[in-house]
């Protein structure tokens, strides 16, 4: 493949998205390169010891290229008045799992980004990309001066042009389609839902940089729309949820196979900023209501969600998925990653 991942040894145009939460494990990457493409763990939510753990694993299951993503820290602080009164709302969803969701304290981080840094520093991977917005510092200039490509999400013309003058090699540009969270650098304002290929379009406008379509990819005509738009590559992350090697909960697997005909929606009745998901009961309940404000929210709700998913709940857990979610299909990651790639 030429272009931005010349010199990877990836075959194929189209890339394994990083999905943190435990979605993606060192086996989907790792089946990914097996089939020629370029696969991504997800350091979101994980220490920089968990995380070191898996590019371990990793490279101990032969794939020489792959690529980490990491949560650039772009706080969204919430009044505490705010928070609790979200809280109080919902205190009932706790109830049946022994939850007072009412009692939890506030808490706000930046998800370990130092130790994460330094660990990718120490121990460079092939592939860096950040998430949520820019990252702080000469992050970017350190990374590439250890020879690490590194790659920036990004939702509209504005965020690319920052990122470019930022110094990285390539833009993954997300549609709001997508699954899970947007990378908007403004989770205050909702995404602009446009097609990828508008967006690519509108980017490729802008900017010089290669670009990696994102967001709403669920089939071959998709991934041909996406690179005819300018896309050297298309970053592939929902059609990976029913994956041999998926790391995603049974009952999300099972909600992605079971709920095809619902919508999906953009809501920030999870985490606070917004995150696309299938229409269930959580969400039915709380959209209008819920605050901007991550990840103060993500961790009000961690404990019910993860809760919901051992008890097998799919009303109370969030069911992340793009617009294109009625094509994952349960199978091998290679063939998923295979079929996708078919008329390219």
């Amino acid at each position: 493949m030429s272009g931005l991942f010349a010199g990877l040894g990836i075959e194929g145009p189209v890339v394994a998205a990083p999905m943190a939460g435990g979605a993606s494990t060192p086996a989907l990457v790792g089946a990914a390169a097996r089939a020629g493409a370029l696969g991504f763990l997800a350091a979101g939510y994980r220490t920089a010891e968990d995380l070191a753990a898996q590019v371990r694993a990793v490279r101990e299951g032969g794939a020489a290229a792959f690529g980490v993503n990491v949560f650039a820290p772009n706080p969204v602080p919430i009044e505490a008045g705010e928070l609790r009164r979200y809280a109080e709302r919902l205190r009932p969803e706790g109830e049946p799992y022994g939850l007072d969701l009412g009692l939890a304290a506030p808490v706000d981080d930046d998800d370990h980004w130092g130790a994460k840094l330094e660990l990718l520093l120490r121990d460079p991977v092939p592939v860096v990309s950040f998430t949520f917005g820019l990252p702080p510092g000469d992050a970017v200039a350190l990374l590439r001066r250890q020879g690490v490509l590194v790659l920036q999400t990004v939702t509209t013309v504005a965020e690319a042009r920052a990122a470019d003058e930022a110094g990285v090699d390539g833009l993954v540009v997300q549609a709001a389609a997508a699954g899970a969270h947007s990378g908007t650098f403004t989770p205050e304002v909702w995404p602009r839902e446009v097609p990828l290929p508008q967006l690519l379009g509108e980017v490729a406008s802008a900017v010089r940089l290669p670009l990696v379509g994102a967001g709403g990819v669920g089939t071959a005509d998709d991934v041909a729309a996406a690179l005819g738009a300018g896309a050297e590559a298309v970053m592939v992350g929902t059609a990976l949820l029913r994956a041999d090697e998926s790391g995603a909960s049974a009952v999300h697997k099972a909600a992605l196979a079971e709920r095809s005909t619902v919508d999906t929606i953009l809501t920030r009745a999870f985490s606070g900023r917004p995150a696309r998901a299938i229409r269930n009961g959580f969400v039915e309940r709380h959209h209008e209501a819920a605050p901007v404000g991550y990840p103060a929210v993500h961790h009000l709700t961690t404990p019910l969600r993860r809760a919901a998913a051992a008890a097998g709940d799919a009303d109370r857990v969030h069911l992340w998925a793009g617009t294109g979610f009625p094509h994952a299909r349960a199978r091998p990651a290679g063939e998923v990653l295979s079929g996708l790639a078919a008329k390219a």
